[in-house]
């Protein structure tokens, strides 16, 4: 099994250098690093196509190599499937996330978007993230964290891939706890709450400085979810994919005649 790994952490976070080290200990897979040079978190699907990129090879501990890039972590997968390395990846894992990814969050993240980014070019991906060992619900990371079962749990999920079935066209959303985990559930994603307040923190001759996001969010306490999972110290897993559309609202759309909005209003009765 040929893997890229990833992450939106930054290529020294110590959640991915704790996967690469798993994954080289598996049998069979062969790895190659590619990610961001500093962290890139919530910058979602976003690509660099204004300026050229620069890529710094990087010597690990163990004497592999990697890449890093001053782009984000979508535009590390592109670099790999344009050449960057010496094959193409037959599975994308991005991770392990300082921090986890539930819910609505995902939209925001880097590290799902990484391996969203696969299911576009046709490759399958997981994306890996873990609570601290705060045990928080958020987005917002603590400092502690010991990602050796996280980083366990995936070499093996990597390493039966194939018994493990993803269906074509998706992703693996795993969401470890930050401590004692008492066992793994396949669930849907949850709602998250959101609670933002604009707070000034700073002004100065005109100029404002604000801070909007983060406050305080919550969620929807529901069974089957990945919040419900993670709450009871569950690996969550979540099989997502990229099709957004809604099949319901094209049915529902086809009865109403879009052909009369391409011709000119009707003039007011005087």
């Amino acid at each position: 099994m040929k893997v890229l790994l990833t992450n939106d952490d930054g290529i020294g976070a110590q959640g991915l250098q704790t996967l690469r080290r798993a994954l080289l200990e598996v049998p069979g897979i062969e790895v190659a690093t590619i990610a961001p040079n500093s962290n890139r978190s919530a910058t979602a699907r976003s690509i660099t196509t204004r300026e050229p990129l620069w890529v710094d090879e990087i010597e690990f501990e163990d004497g592999t190599i990697g890449y890093a890039t001053d782009g984000t972590p979508v535009d590390c997968v592109r670099f790999a499937t344009l050449g960057l390395i010496e094959f193409q990846p037959e599975l994308i894992v991005s991770g392990i996330n300082h921090g986890s990814n539930l819910g609505d969050d995902i939209t925001y993240s880097g590290t799902v978007a990484a391996a969203l980014e696969g299911i576009v070019l046709g490759v399958p991906g997981i994306a890996v993230s873990q609570q601290s060992a705060t045990g928080e619900m958020d987005f917002r990371a603590g400092h502690r964290f010991d990602f050796a079962t996280a980083a366990a749990f995936t070499a093996r999920l990597v390493d039966e891939i194939d018994e493990v079935g993803i269906p074509e066209g998706t992703l693996l959303n795993v969401n470890c706890p930050g401590r004692d985990v008492r066992g793994v559930r396949a669930c849907r994603l949850g709602k998250r709450i959101y609670r933002d307040k604009m707070h000034l923190t700073e002004e100065h001759e005109g100029r404002k400085r604000y801070r909007i996001y983060g406050d305080d969010p919550s969620y929807h306490d529901e069974q089957g979810t990945d919040f419900s999972a993670l709450a009871d110290g569950c690996i969550a897993v979540t099989p997502l994919h990229f099709d957004l559309t809604d099949q319901e609202g094209v049915e529902r759309l086809g009865g109403f005649d879009f052909g009369r909005l391409l011709q000119p209003a009707a003039s007011e009765v005087e």
